[in-house]
């Protein structure tokens, strides 16, 4: 089986002679190939191109951004990173297509915003607690936090996948593919309280607790509306004092970094955000370590 830096050459000669690519063309594929080589000589030792695993790239993605590269340049190498590994699929040389799948992170020019713990603390406190909807919406965003829910997959769940002696909701995500979420003990007491104070109140005048089957509610009998949410927590960062950028996708990416920060394994923050490609995640993981380099740069009397 060929080294890396012989299929490299290979495809190189296949660009320029079969494809007839410009010089400047089948330069730039050799640049990006190349970085990817050295890159798995530096992380594994290895310059075999059989070796190469799916994990093995999406790491390569997540180098590239921790280099501060746009996501443009990093979609670019990619590229010449897929057609480089489908052509010797293609041709017989590779059992199977290590990039098959991969994809960049999404995030346009700049990394998403994460909110800090105070700001998390004001904005769960925001909401007005002398009223059935400020209960709800409280409620709300603390699953949110807790849980790192889309919207949707929040405003959609019903009170059958809510689990609150087991302390965890079963969503259905995109591609109508489930997930068990834990709940934590916050948010476990908040639905507890929600379900039996805050939710019959709601549904009093519309048939009671049982009209519906969905968990949080509106007092006109149907389920929260995601854009009715979405206005919900732009009202309440106005509270807590966060500019208008809040958003229930911003709590999103709050709860993925916090869990990387304090350690968890990316494989479980993957699962629990119903990621699936580990790449999408490893976003957070490039997040948490500028955060980090910050706050000991801010607080360290060394920094």
């Amino acid at each position: 089986m060929m080294d890396l830096d012989g299929a490299i050459d290979r495809y190189l000669q296949f660009l320029k002679i079969e494809r007839n690519l410009s010089a400047n063309t089948v330069e730039a594929y050799g640049t990006d190939l190349r970085q990817l080589a050295e890159f798995l000589i530096e992380q594994r030792d290895t310059k075999r191109i059989d070796s190469v695993g799916r994990d093995d790239l999406s790491r390569f993605m997540v180098h590239l951004l921790d280099r501060n590269l746009s996501s443009r340049t990093a979609s670019r190498k990619l590229s010449s990173v897929k057609g480089f590994f489908e052509h010797f699929h293609s041709q017989g040389d590779l059992p199977a297509n290590p990039s098959e799948g991969i994809e960049a992170p999404q995030f346009g020019e700049r990394m998403p915003e994460v909110l800090d713990f105070e700001d998390i603390e004001a904005l769960l406190d925001a909401p007005d607690s002398s009223t059935p909807e400020g209960r709800r919406d409280s409620v709300m965003l603390e699953v949110l936090y807790a849980t790192g829910l889309r919207v949707t997959e929040l405003v959609e769940l019903r009170m059958r996948s809510v689990d609150t002696n087991g302390g965890y909701v079963r969503v259905v995500g995109k591609g109508d593919k489930q997930r068990v979420v834990p709940l934590g003990e916050f948010a476990v007491d908040a639905v507890d309280e929600y379900i039996d104070q805050t939710r019959p109140v709601l549904l009093e005048n519309k048939g009671g607790p049982g009209s519906t089957p969905y968990l949080f509610v509106t007092r006109r009998g149907s389920s929260m509306t995601r854009q009715a949410f979405w206005k919900n927590i732009k009202k309440h960062g106005r509270v807590a004092g966060l500019d208008e950028s809040i958003s229930p996708h911003k709590l999103r990416h709050s709860f993925a970094t916090h869990l990387l920060e304090r350690g968890a394994d990316l494989r479980v923050v993957q699962n629990l955000l119903g990621h699936s490609d580990v790449t999408t995640t490893e976003i957070y993981t490039h997040i948490a370590k500028q955060r980090l380099k910050d706050m000991h740069q801010t607080h360290h009397p060394r920094g």
